[in-house]
């Protein structure tokens, strides 16, 4: 397979910008592969605009919220989801009756997302295109300064998703970056409150795993280079189950409550979630996590206890220890175990964890230790 050729692409967080800024009057067509974040733009962009909306079970209409935020799966919808011509008996005239999806009696400003407007039905796309270009739905007019935004897949994902010529030059179509590790990797790793706990997005199997086989997270798009990938999406294989940032964050669930269930359906439904590739890492990775020292005991005796000599079971402790170090002491002392590992390379993927929490910025910032061995190690960056 030749590399497919596609335009320069934003990454998400630049889109997340991009859109707000210039949505008001340009629609913004979002296209990735499968399981890449588009979606999830709807409430960065609400998030950045200091609202509490964040999915569509939150409903339209939020007290204190700047803007409603209506999530529109075009796929499913059909025209009388969208609005309907009802006769007026009194003037003998037909009236355009908008659904109360898009919450037109409210005089805030709308920020709608048309999810996977090119799967929608043809004669849909015409009603929505009214809607990109005009910000009208059928004949009435959204409340001043609405954006609209669209997210559709790639062309060559070969998952049937096509637009209209004519309208196709009418808006800003952008190809979205799929996020490396890394990026992923910063995501996954944001402590956030989950019921009475802070703790990170995604469990630090899950993280590690990734850490440790990064090209899970490559694309088809990269051609010859990754056609032997046994972890991603590929057009020509059919395969529903494979790695993006989307099935990661998915399987965490199955991860965190793999205590409860028996061996095989842990294997199952990893299998099913992120493929049976993918799954069988993982479950290499929960039976090393099961060996390892914890950061306290290595936080009580960081020049003693034993280093482990896999580089998985490194990252593991190191992804525990970004999770759970919470003052200058630990750090330190974590920091003293650190420099035991043999390759300064691995202790390097510290060092960039800790740089890319909140967390961890707040803590390293004024290290003396963290800031002796950036200095030593500099060369590494």
């Amino acid at each position: 397979m030749s590399k497919v050729n596609t335009l320069d692409s934003m990454s998400i967080d630049e889109l997340r910008s991009f859109i707000p800024l210039v949505g008001g009057e340009l629609t913004v067509v979002v296209q990735s592969e499968p399981g890449c974040g588009k979606t999830s733009l709807l409430s960065m962009i609400a998030e950045d605009n200091g609202d509490t909306w964040r999915s569509p079970k939150d409903g339209v209409d939020i007290d204190g919220d700047k803007y409603d935020y209506i999530y529109v799966d075009c796929p499913v919808k059909d025209m009388q989801d969208i609005g309907m011509t009802i006769p007026n008996h009194a003037s003998k005239q037909l009236e355009y009756y908008v659904s109360s999806l898009f919450n037109l009696t409210s005089d805030k400003p709308k920020v709608i997302l048309l999810d996977e407007f090119m799967k929608s039905p043809k004669l849909l796309q015409v009603v929505f295109t009214r809607l990109m270009l005009e910000r009208m739905v059928g004949d009435k007019p959204l409340v001043d300064k609405s954006i609209v935004f669209a997210s559709s897949n790639n062309a060559s994902d070969g998952v049937g998703d096509s637009m209209l010529a004519h309208a196709g030059n009418r808006v800003c179509i952008v190809p979205m970056k799929k996020p490396d590790a890394k990026e992923w990797l910063a995501w996954a790793g944001h402590q956030v409150t989950i019921g009475d706990k802070v703790q990170a997005r995604v469990s630090r199997v899950v993280r590690a795993a990734v850490a440790m086989f990064p090209r899970c997270l490559a694309s088809y798009t990269q051609g010859d280079e990754q056609k032997d990938n046994p972890y991603i999406f590929r057009p020509t294989n059919g395969a529903l189950s494979f790695v993006s940032p989307r099935s990661l964050a998915k399987c965490d669930v199955i991860v965190r409550n793999r205590d409860k269930l028996s061996e095989n359906a842990v294997k199952v439904g990893l299998a099913g979630t992120v493929g049976a590739a993918f799954a069988a890492d993982m479950a290499a990775f929960m039976s090393l996590e099961k060996s390892l020292a914890d950061v306290s005991d290595i936080v009580k005796h960081p020049d003693t206890i034993e280093v482990p000599k896999d580089i998985s079971a490194q990252l593991m402790i190191m992804f525990q220890a970004v999770d759970v170090l919470e003052t200058q002491d630990q750090l330190s002392k974590f920091m003293e175990f650190v420099r035991r590992i043999p390759s300064e390379e691995v202790q390097s993927v510290f060092f960039t964890m800790m740089m890319r929490s909140p967390k961890g910025i707040r803590l390293a910032r004024n290290n003396e230790d963290i800031g002796k061995w950036a200095e030593a190690n500099h060369d590494l960056f």
